[in-house]
């Protein structure tokens, strides 16, 4: 199974997420658009984090130059992100398709973040950080990944642990608890290995 990795906001820790899921279960990464920090990329991270010597790493669809919104930052360079320019790898393993940005970040004028997981026809994996007011941007992505049908296969929470909030967002989303992700100041192959150890079943 490939799976969506989307976040609630912004720098939540998908490219983590996303690596560590690479390493427990073998599969392949793609990010389809990738805004700035060209040298740095997610893609270069993901390779830096996972052990994996088998990783394949798909390259983007699009590659733009300025850190911004994507439909913007995609318009500074005179390019159109569209649905027929973002098609799944052809691969013989499952794949992780990391967004950017939130559910609701455009890619171009009505084309979005959450439309990815419908256009490549994949389950979403939520990534969540604990943050003031992460509870409602967990709620309300859940509605509307429901709203349009997407199927949902749970949430994974990110860094500093806030169990009140947590246990608030599991019991009003139904959805279940996949892993956990502690704060990692630094992480670096050998963290992500033994982190990759402790995740069972996806």
């Amino acid at each position: 199974m490939s799976w969506l990795i989307a976040g609630i906001s912004t720098g939540v820790g998908k490219t983590l997420v996303s690596a560590l899921i690479c390493e427990a279960t073998g599969a392949d990464y793609w990010k389809p658009v990738q805004a700035g920090d060209l040298q740095n990329s997610d893609s270069i991270i993901v390779k830096k984090l996972v052990n994996n010597k088998g990783l394949k790493i798909h390259p983007e669809a699009y590659r733009l130059l300025e850190a911004a919104s994507l439909h913007y930052a995609a318009e500074l360079e005179g390019i159109r992100i569209s649905r027929e320019g973002i098609n799944l790898p052809v691969t013989d393993k499952p794949i992780v398709v990391e967004t950017a940005g939130g559910l609701l970040s455009p890619l171009s004028e009505n084309f979005f973040n959450i439309d990815l997981a419908s256009h490549l026809s994949l389950p979403v994996i939520l990534v969540v950080n604990n943050y003031l007011g992460s509870i409602n941007h967990s709620l309300l992505s859940v509605e509307a990944l429901r709203e349009r049908k997407i199927k949902i296969r749970g949430i994974v929470f990110s860094g500093k642990k806030v169990p009140h909030a947590e246990n608030f967002i599991l019991k009003h989303s139904g959805l279940p608890l996949l892993f956990s992700v502690p704060f990692l100041s630094n992480p670096d192959a050998d963290t992500i290995s033994g982190q990759a150890a402790l995740i069972r079943d996806l």
